[in-house]
């Protein structure tokens, strides 16, 4: 595995990459502090590519809250060991100088509409902007045939392919399954931040997404939405955020069941300090 740190370098060796068109490029992109959810992106990317690059960069433009910045986990040297031993190519791990270069017009009036105007977009103002700002610098350099992401993060995929659509469609953007521990927690880098108490009352979250699904079909949204308020409001360790149900294509909120094909609940929860989401199909 190669690990490259520096843009330029990287272009070059992408150069030479790219001389072969069979040379098919997949690009999972990272904050770091890998688990097997990073990993079975991976590993999904090596059934559909002959080279595959990892990037590891904490996105500052991301963060709307500075405390969060500073205390999201970094974990660098098990991260390339991981990736080493995952069979990755290529880990791209650059300086945020690096990647917003001075003097270098940067890409940042993106408009998606409603999708970034709900749920993360509304608690989480400037995220999404973020997101695609990086993300965007990335595909324009990188260029892959396809490119990974997380279910977990479902609003951002749908950013991220609307993203590609607009500015990128030669590339592909590869929807992976939520992977989870085997309490039923969605992976995520920041269950390391979690104290020993919070982890083992962690997989309550899931707990109620799957009996909200249960629930789903013998009474209306409102009463459902309720019903998941209350069941947090039983633990004072659990301050939620959000929970929302809405259509999988376009993230317009359900207030009637009935009017939308295909539903997806997703909620946001404060499990003490640390901000934890998570999705499940409902219907």
């Amino acid at each position: 595995m190669k690990i490259i740190k520096e843009r330029k370098i990287l272009q070059l060796e992408l150069n030479n990459i790219q001389k072969d068109d069979s040379n098919s490029v997949g690009f999972i992109p990272t904050m770091g502090a890998l688990h097997k959810g990073h990993i079975s992106l991976l590993e999904k990317a090596k059934t559909q590519n002959k080279i595959n690059i990892v990037s590891i960069f904490v996105n500052p433009t991301q963060f709307n809250n500075s405390n969060d910045l500073v205390n999201y986990p970094r974990t660098i040297e098990e991260d390339i060991d991981k990736l080493e031993k995952a069979g990755c190519d290529i880990a791209f791990i650059p300086e945020a100088k690096d990647v917003y270069q001075e003097n270098t017009i940067i890409k940042d009036d993106f408009n998606f509409g409603h999708i970034e105007n709900v749920m993360e977009g509304k608690y989480r103002k400037g995220h999404f902007r973020g997101v695609a700002m990086v993300v965007n610098i990335f595909f324009e350099l990188i260029k892959p045939n396809r490119a990974y992401f997380g279910m977990k993060d479902y609003q951002q995929l749908l950013i991220i392919k609307s993203l590609a659509h607009e500015f990128h469609p030669n590339i592909e953007i590869i929807p992976c399954n939520i992977f989870r521990e085997n309490d039923g927690l969605a992976m995520s880098s920041r269950n390391t931040l979690l104290t020993n108490v919070q982890r083992e009352k962690a997989p309550l979250i899931y707990e109620i997404l799957k009996k909200a699904k249960n629930k789903f079909k013998g009474i209306e949204i409102d009463e459902l939405k309720e019903w998941v308020n209350k069941e947090f409001k039983k633990d004072a360790d659990f301050n939620l955020e959000y929970f929302e149900i809405a259509d999988s294509d376009n993230l317009i909120l359900a207030e009637n069941k009935h009017t939308h094909k295909s539903l997806i609940a997703f909620v946001a929860v404060n499990l003490g300090k640390i901000r934890l989401i998570d999705n499940i199909p409902i219907n």
